[in-house]
């Protein structure tokens, strides 16, 4: 049974699968290519849920086995090492995955080994949804339309028992991997205020929709509120899966409890994502809108405006707090996600691709389809139904959503006389090579609001947009 992302035991079509074939089940992780390559939070946030998964397996009486290396390799060295006749996996979705997975299958079934994939990840396969006339989603509302009434499975019990082998082939050890290297002095700033593990996504649910789901439609815009479900770090890592999730959101909605729809819609949202990244993956590194293509960003990672950028000092506040709560938490409240992605992309005409970077270099709730996604709808390039004159300002945002500046005094230090423990702990996660104190002077804007709108909707008149 092969975890990639999908890192719990309960609502788990594959394991359930493996327990019922009748044979010993051995539980695997691959450190391959793709957790390599990831960015320095979500590598980090991966392997704390890789250890917490041992955990709970070895709870059940089972184990889970490490491996490095690509993984038709060690896949084929483990079947000949136990014996196995089948390998499990649940399905992923991205290029790499996808190649990874047909090799895999292809390898393995030669060699007479069965080989199956399940769902389990998303509610929908990207490959089910249709529009009436054959081809795939390219707006969101009509994709919810489509789908709002369809049967989501219902969730699978934890198996009762997962059968052990008499003899259990040998593992790495999780520690040597040093997963979190990178993050460096960060991850003890981060790590409070981790999630872990399927127990706590499911107490984060609960909690959820018997206290805040039914103001969620205005709860979720308040950065200041704790009114969101917080689950985008337990999904990404398949420690819950939106099959439990829509069915708690569904039995909130038929309860009266009116914000339900809204989380619900934004269930459908992380499957526009996949739907997309199935049906034109160059959305994760190309223009989704080819017409963007020569559209004259600034691609100098290193500028002086992207470094202000990256270290929260832009001088415009609500900016410069949710970036700054993105290095100290591992993630970022939607709304400042929309206002930091439009200022980088509009007010400073820098290329998404720099921002999606830096956000798969920094988020524990990174998810290559909504991050992706996420940044070309802001920058004008990707699936907004709006044209690209969506140029959120970030003042008056702030002042519509945060009027009592409570997300900001949270969030940012400078010229504040007991600043917020919070905002304190971003000093203790950056690089001392940044040389940042919370005694620093508070910046001026790089760019301010409406003269960066007005640089941008020039520039857009100037391409003939």
């Amino acid at each position: 049974m092969w975890f990639r992302r999908d890192l719990r035991i309960s609502d788990h079509a594959a394991l359930t699968a493996a327990c019922a074939a009748g044979a010993p089940v051995i539980p695997v992780v691959i450190r391959d290519g793709s957790v390599t390559e990831l960015g320095a939070a979500p590598k980090w946030r991966w392997g704390l849920g890789v250890a917490h998964l041992a955990e709970t397996l070895a709870g059940q009486g089972s184990r889970l086995i490490l491996r490095t290396g690509h993984a038709k390799d060690v896949l084929q060295e483990l079947i000949k090492e136990t014996g196995a006749k089948s390998v499990f996996w649940s399905r992923l979705y991205d290029p790499y995955a996808v190649t990874r997975d047909t090799e895999v299958k292809t390898t393995v079934k030669q060699q007479g080994i069965d080989a199956r994939s399940f769902g389990g990840h998303l509610m929908f396969e990207p490959w089910t949804v249709e529009t009436k006339t054959g081809g795939y989603y390219k707006v969101y509302t009509p994709m919810w339309r489509s789908v709002k009434d369809r049967d989501v499975d219902v969730p699978l019990p934890t198996p009762a028992h997962i059968p052990a082998p008499d003899t259990w082939p040998h593992s790495d050890i999780i520690d040597e991997w040093a997963l979190g290297a990178q993050m460096q002095r960060g991850a003890d700033i981060v790590r409070p205020h981790v999630r872990l593990g399927e127990g706590a996504a499911q107490s984060r649910l609960g909690t959820f929709i018997d206290e805040k789901v039914a103001r969620y439609d205005q709860g979720r815009d308040l950065p200041a509120t704790d009114g969101t479900s917080g689950l985008s770090e337990n999904l990404a890592l398949g420690e819950i899966s939106p099959h439990q999730c829509w069915h708690s959101g569904l039995r909130a909605l038929h309860e009266g409890k009116a914000g339900a729809e809204t989380f619900l819609k934004e269930l459908v949202w992380r499957e526009f994502a996949y739907h997309l990244m199935h049906h034109t993956p160059r959305i994760l590194d190309q223009n989704w809108k080819q017409d963007w293509d020569a559209f004259p960003w600034n691609t100098d990672a290193h500028s002086a405006e992207v470094t202000a950028w990256t270290r929260g000092r832009t001088g415009i506040q609500f900016v410069d707090a949710s970036l700054r709560e993105m290095y100290v938490t591992g993630r970022m409240h939607n709304r400042g996600r929309m206002i930091v992605a439009s200022y980088l992309t509009k007010h400073l005409l820098t290329h998404w691709k720099i921002g999606q970077k830096w956000f798969e270099d920094c988020l524990i709730d990174w998810d290559p389809a909504s991050n992706a996604m996420g940044w070309q709808w802001s920058a004008g390039s990707g699936p907004d139904a709006t044209p690209y004159f969506r140029v959120f300002n970030p003042v008056t945002q702030l002042d519509k959503f945060d009027k009592n500046r409570a997300y900001v005094s949270r969030w940012i230090a400078e010229g504040r006389s007991k600043p917020h423990k919070d905002a304190l702990s971003y000093f203790d996660a950056i690089p001392l090579s940044w040389g940042m104190s919370a005694s620093d002077i508070y910046p001026n804007p790089i760019v301010p609001a409406d003269e960066g709108r007005k640089r941008a909707l020039g520039a857009y008149e100037n391409r003939g947009f």
